[in-house]
């Protein structure tokens, strides 16, 4: 349609020299190149002339500013809502369990409000100088906080008025408010970060076998809405100027920080005991584990060493899994602990100090080199070697290939808007080359995103069938281990400072151990940092428990020795006696002792 009205007009755009014309709803002439707007406007032959006359008219010129479209007024805790109930829609799009949203979510979001003191209260935080009020009938039934346009005995000459006749919004009604420190110090201020971490706990609650390195896996590869979340907002809802330091985000937070934040909001939200993790729970290391065992390809075979390490590190009971304000204030890391256990199991059984493991390949080699039913951990370091590599150009493949430009830009300052959508275009002209460079991955290859398909807890896929990563290890069998307690070796069990530490702990370590930790940081998106003071958790937990259970029985022998001396005494002092008072005694009397 643009091009038959500006069909004569060929001249050059002053500013970036394209020739590229629209026409507005004004009637003006713009540049769809950089959104310049000029003076030339579209001529329109008037049908009420007769024909043949040369006499045109033009339509009026209006103000070169296009005004904004009508919004309403609303506040940044609308704006989380909407971002929460997308994110936790797309998780039960993805299998998680409706229960997670509608009587968990809703309920942990219910108890922020009140906390925080934006609804559920009768005395409502008064940011910005407005007073909460309840939401119309009429209103989204997703909205449940609106503010109202009276201010406590005075009046603001910029938002006065009733809700039928305020101007026009260009933003959140909150957000310089939002952005001040005020509220900072008092943990009240929700985030993005911080929808991750509400989402993370209502997870947790509820049981669902979806780790917290599970949850950032699914934001990084988009099917969790989080980087660009803004979007899914209500057209209704302008962000402009100050929200776009709120909702605009350029990187997904490390699991640390989401822990940190989770582990801030159940003070904040001061939470009950959280359910009970038993032994049959999918978030129990005794299930999680074999989880991490599979995508490992490591044996079956493992699994009970694991539980008994387990056991042993007194890590099984309902008591040290079940977080608690008031006994345990500690939210624990389930997927990271599982691992480290794991980790653990490898050291006690195959050594990892770049010398035991490879004695047991050799052996392994050399016993049962016809069979092939042994597991050896040179082949399996060979065999995943390979499978990570090509792993890790999947996911640089598919971070090459997403789409990194928002649709709908957000930005600080409205004076820059061309400025922003001219980088919008040329993202998306970028992203067009490299959809053609690149090759797409197959539509039948199996496996998560990164292959092309549906997302998968597994970063791997082991077996025989087509697109797998390699054969399986898991039904081999482990023979000819060293005894763990001659062949356990750890490190110092302090756990280091990792903002002053960080780095120097692979020169010290061996590289079978240091690879194998990197495997599991690969799986679960983790810093080594983070991993290796886990390992060290649960060495530490190990060795006291082991030097506590050594105690034990050394105070029991003890113990029972102690009485079987003192029992041994007694029957020989009983039967000496007994031989004395059948003796018989010369004196003038004679005394029996009973």
């Amino acid at each position: 349609m643009d091009e038959e009205q500006t069909a004569g007009y060929r001249e050059p755009c002053v500013v970036c020299s394209a020739v590229d014309w629209g026409v507005s709803d004004e009637g003006r002439f713009y540049c769809r190149s950089c959104h310049n707007v000029i003076e030339r406007s579209r001529e329109v032959v008037d049908p009420n002339i007769t024909p043949g006359s040369s006499r045109v008219s033009t339509i009026s010129r209006g103000s070169r500013t296009k005004r904004a479209e009508r919004g309403r007024q609303w506040v940044v805790c609308e704006g989380f809502q909407f971002i929460l109930q997308h994110q936790a829609d797309a998780l039960i799009a993805l299998g998680v369990t409706p229960r997670f949203k509608d009587q968990v979510l809703c309920e942990l979001w219910r108890i922020y409000l009140q906390k925080s003191r934006q609804a559920f209260t009768n005395s409502p935080e008064r940011s910005c100088s407005f007073r909460l009020r309840a939401c119309d009938s009429d209103r989204s039934a997703e909205s449940s906080v609106l503010l109202s346009s009276e201010t406590d005995g005075e009046t603001n000459p910029s938002n006065a008025g009733s809700a039928t006749d305020w101007s026009v919004c260009s933003g959140s009604l909150d957000a310089s408010s939002y952005l001040s420190t005020r509220l900072r110090p008092s943990g009240r201020l929700m985030s993005m970060k911080r929808t991750l971490a509400l989402i993370h706990l209502a997870l947790t609650w509820t049981r669902e076998l979806l780790t917290l390195s599970d949850l950032l896996r699914l934001v990084n590869e988009g099917h969790v809405p989080y980087v660009n979340a803004y979007e899914k907002l209500p057209d209704e809802m302008k962000l402009e100027g100050k929200d776009a330091l709120i909702f605009r985000v350029k990187s997904v937070p490390s699991h640390r920080a989401v822990h940190k934040e989770a582990q801030t909001l159940i003070v904040f939200l001061q939470l009950p005991a959280f359910p009970p993790i038993s032994r049959q729970s999918l978030l129990h290391p005794a299930l999680l584990s074999l989880r991490y065992l599979m995508d490992a390809n490591l044996p079956d075979e493992l699994h009970p060493w694991v539980c008994r390490l387990t056991e042993v590190a007194r890590m099984e009971d309902e008591a040290f899994q079940t977080s608690d304000r008031l006994s345990r204030p500690v939210l624990p890391r389930y997927d990271v602990q599982a691992a480290a256990l794991v980790i653990v199991t490898a050291k006690l059984l195959f050594g990892l100090d770049d010398h035991t493991e490879w004695d047991l390949s050799n052996q392994a080699a050399d016993h049962h080199h016809h069979d092939g039913s042994v597991f050896s951990v040179r082949r399996w370091l060979r065999l995943l070697q390979g499978a990570v590599m090509r792993a890790q150009q999947r996911r640089e493949d598919a971070v090459a290939r997403r789409r990194w430009a928002a649709s709908r830009p957000l930005h600080p300052n409205t004076i820059k808007t061309c400025v922003v959508m001219k980088r919008k275009r040329v993202a998306e002209q970028v992203q067009i080359c490299f959809e053609k460079l690149s090759s797409r991955p197959a539509g039948g290859e199996r496996g998560g995103a990164e292959r092309g398909g549906e997302p998968s807890s597994f970063r791997f896929c082991w077996g025989d069938e087509d697109g797998a990563d390699g054969p399986s290890l898991q039904h081999q069998k482990l023979r000819g281990l060293p005894t763990p307690s001659s062949s356990y070796w750890h490190p110092s069990l302090k756990v280091c400072d990792p903002r002053k530490c960080s780095g120097h702990w692979e020169a010290r370590l061996p590289s079978s151990f240091t690879w194998l930790l990197q495997l599991f940081c690969f799986l679960l998106d983790l810093k080594p940092q983070d991993l290796l003071q886990e390992v060290l958790r649960v060495e530490s937990r190990l060795v006291r428990s082991s030097t506590r259970t050594r105690a034990e029985t050394r105070t029991r022998a003890e113990t029972r020795t102690r009485t079987e001396t003192r029992t041994r005494t007694r029957k020989r002092t009983r039967t000496e006696t007994e031989t004395e008072s059948r003796t018989p005694q010369k004196g003038p009397e004679t005394v029996e002792i009973r």
